[in-house]
């Protein structure tokens, strides 16, 4: 509880200085009678659900109904399982939003029915019948990326890198308690199949951090052209989650009103 407590203080602590823009925000709420008022937002490796806080509290200004995914990072069933349990208490149609891994993640879960369209943040984007994996093999490596795997097959970011790679736009305080708090994650989920792609199914949305260095040059618009999403691109580095929670924020709730939109009659 101490530990869980602390990561809610560093998301805070991270989301401070977005306050004055989220507080103007607030003030574009929901619509009166929209089609999507649901938001679930579904973190990626390394991390918890608690870095989401800053977009949390900007959706929810406007208006919003907004639940985190904790995923176990333990199995891509495990974390599909997690964000399927969270999907089946929506009580209407959600954007699903995942960060990285998390976007492995909402592909293969985000058939579910009640989700009306994907937001992937730094994220991946395997197609059926892929595995994670394999989304590396047609882009240059990441030359900064370092993972430190453990004798049981479990990965942290090495953590003489993970500022530079992960957290760039993150003074070193937060940065370093962001990498003392890394939750491993079980690197076979990396070479696991994905059996569904909601992508082709649901209209997506693909934010690009400028600085990211935890993806090779050209894979995220890569995958982002690929699934026709889209294409949004935000300062920050990985870590954009945290520290451009506001232009995220922004991204979702102009993909929900842009799905909440009455669809034009045809001519």
């Amino acid at each position: 509880m101490i530990a869980h407590a602390r990561k809610l203080a560093i998301a805070a602590l991270a989301a401070t200085s977005l306050a004055t823009a989220a507080h103007s925000q607030a003030e574009q709420t929901v619509p009166d009678n929209p089609s999507v008022r649901n938001v679930v937002l579904v973190h990626g490796a390394f991390v918890d659900g608690s870095g989401w806080r800053g977009v949390y509290d900007d959706l929810t200004a406007r208006g919003y109904r907004v639940s985190i995914v904790q995923n176990p990072l333990t199995s891509l069933q495990d974390d599909v399982a997690a964000t399927t349990r969270v999907l089946d208490r929506q009580t209407g149609p959600a954007i699903l939003v995942g960060h990285s891994w998390g976007g492995t993640v909402i592909t293969e879960a985000g058939t579910h029915p009640k989700v009306a369209g994907l937001v992937y943040v730094a994220a991946l984007a395997p197609d059926a019948g892929e595995t994670t994996a394999r989304q590396y093999e047609a882009y240059p490596a990441a030359s900064e990326f370092a993972i430190d795997v453990t004798p049981d097959g479990f990965g942290v970011v090495r953590p003489d890198r993970f500022q530079s790679v992960f957290a760039a736009d993150m003074d070193d305080a937060d940065a370093a308690f962001l990498r003392d708090s890394q939750i491993p994650v079980n690197m076979a989920a990396f070479e696991t199949r994905l059996t569904k792609a909601a992508w082709r199914t649901r209209p997506s949305w693909a934010i690009i951090p400028a600085d990211d260095r935890a993806f090779g040059d050209g894979m995220l618009h890569g995958m982002a052209r690929r699934i026709g999403a889209t294409i949004v691109e935000v300062a920050g580095s990985h870590a954009a989650f945290i520290t451009q929670a506001a232009a995220v924020a922004d991204v979702i709730d102009g993909a929900a009103r842009q799905i909440s939109q009455p669809a034009k009659p045809a001519n």
